[in-house]
């Protein structure tokens, strides 16, 4: 009998997830705010499984979810012009 064929383990834990995406976001320096198929994209998974990752992120405060309404975008945490002006008073 030939043994059974395992598959290799493709997917990446969280940890590595988060690293990549804090690094490919600090490294673009003319947006702060990125739409989910961009960062799935960084983290070249289905969105399902993006989606996973970086609601995880959110609750961690890696990131921050920023709503207009009609667009839905990711940033990281207190960057960009938005969050600085969020802190005045």
């Amino acid at each position: 009998m030939v043994p059974p064929l395992f598959k290799k383990d493709l997917t990446m834990d969280q940890a590595e997830a988060t690293a990549k995406i804090v690094a490919e976001l600090q490294a673009k320096k003319t947006k702060s705010k990125f739409y989910f198929s961009d960062l799935a994209k960084i983290l070249d998974l289905k969105p399902r499984d993006a989606k996973k990752m970086i609601n995880q992120m959110v609750q961690d405060g890696v990131l921050e979810y920023w709503s207009s309404g009609s667009t839905s975008m990711y940033g990281l945490k207190g960057a960009g012009k938005q969050a600085a002006a969020e802190h005045e008073e």
